[in-house]
């Protein structure tokens, strides 16, 4: 037997909740029904945000690919600490 669960909400999240589960393929209801059914079965709840980075630590990131692909600014390999002094000795 189906029941209605009436809560209140923000606007703004309930349509952006909306939206990504659409983007998802899902609806908001299977979205819950989904959450209510993880709570039911593990009896707990589990609240995490992937971390998003900033535009400029984006930025920064595409640079150091880029850097990367052309071997620019990219550290030398030593197999041993001695090699390095060597290394930074000569310099």
């Amino acid at each position: 037997m189906k029941t209605v669960i009436n809560i209140k909400t923000d606007k703004k999240v309930k349509d952006e909740a909306k939206k990504i589960a659409e983007e998802m393929g899902l609806s908001l209801s299977a979205v819950i029904n989904a959450q209510l059914k993880q709570l039911v079965r593990e009896q707990e709840m589990r609240f995490s945000v992937a971390p998003k980075m900033t535009a400029y630590l984006e930025n920064v990131a595409k640079e150091a690919r880029e850097d990367y692909a052309k071997s620019k600014s990219v550290s030398l390999i030593f197999k041993s600490a001695g090699d390095a002094a060597k290394y930074l000795r000569t310099r």
